[in-house]
């Protein structure tokens, strides 16, 4: 048994019984009201998910990005964001916030390094690689960016943003073919964002009129 595996099952042996009871209880609430016809119930399962539910549960609240209604799929979009920001960890999600609060504070060799320590601790957190992927980014670095890109995807498939960055760090080496690869691939599982699909149809427009001038 790995570490982790360990270190999983020790605290299920120490969680009383009830506890667990009491949580798988109101997770399937949560679940069933994602189902409901209501549009404020599933508001209420995709907050429950987003702040008490398992990180596999993020399946659920992609089911919401399409949803009918439009405040139903954007409590969906910030609960993803929600949901992939939490660790499990007190102390790493605290180390996260603090990178986020240099990344805003223009402080991106700091963020780098805060990040750098998140990842390094817990490998397994996708959010860390996405972040850091965006301070290297902002950083100018794109190899570096682009790498850690990959480390996101290969933990969390859904990872719009992380989609996203895709697309625009080949904008911004100017390999537009890439870019509308990877946009429509964010639009995929994301159609709600707006700056994507207004980013996609005009380089789209740009590279029909390579074509033309081509001809």
């Amino acid at each position: 048994m790995g570490r982790l595996a360990a270190l999983l099952m020790m605290l299920v042996l120490c969680t009383p019984l009830h506890a667990q009871s009491t949580a798988d209880t109101a997770r399937g609430a949560a679940l069933r009201n994602l189902a409901s016809s209501s549009p404020a119930e599933r508001v209420e399962g995709i907050t429950w998910i987003a702040t008490k539910g398992r990180y596999a549960d993020a399946e659920f609240l992609v089911q919401r990005l399409t949803d009918e209604n439009p405040q139903v799929r954007h409590v969906a979009e910030q609960g993803l964001w929600v949901l992939w920001s939490r660790s499990g960890d007190k102390a790493i999600d605290a180390l996260l916030a603090k990178g986020v609060a240099e990344m805003e504070a223009h402080q991106i060799k700091r963020a780098i390094a805060t990040f750098s320590e998140v990842v390094r601790r817990k490998p397994e957190f996708a959010e860390g690689w996405n972040k850091r992927a965006t301070a290297y980014y902002l950083a100018g670095d794109f190899r570096r960016s682009l790498a850690d890109c990959d480390e996101v995807m290969k933990r969390n498939r859904y990872h719009f943003g992380a989609l996203a960055g895709y697309g625009q760090i080949y904008f911004q080496l100017e390999q537009y073919t890439k870019s509308v690869e990877y946009w429509k691939r964010a639009i995929r599982v994301n159609p709600n964002m707006e700056n994507v699909e207004m980013s996609l149809k005009s380089v789209e427009k740009l590279l029909e009129e390579r074509r033309r001038q081509a001809i």
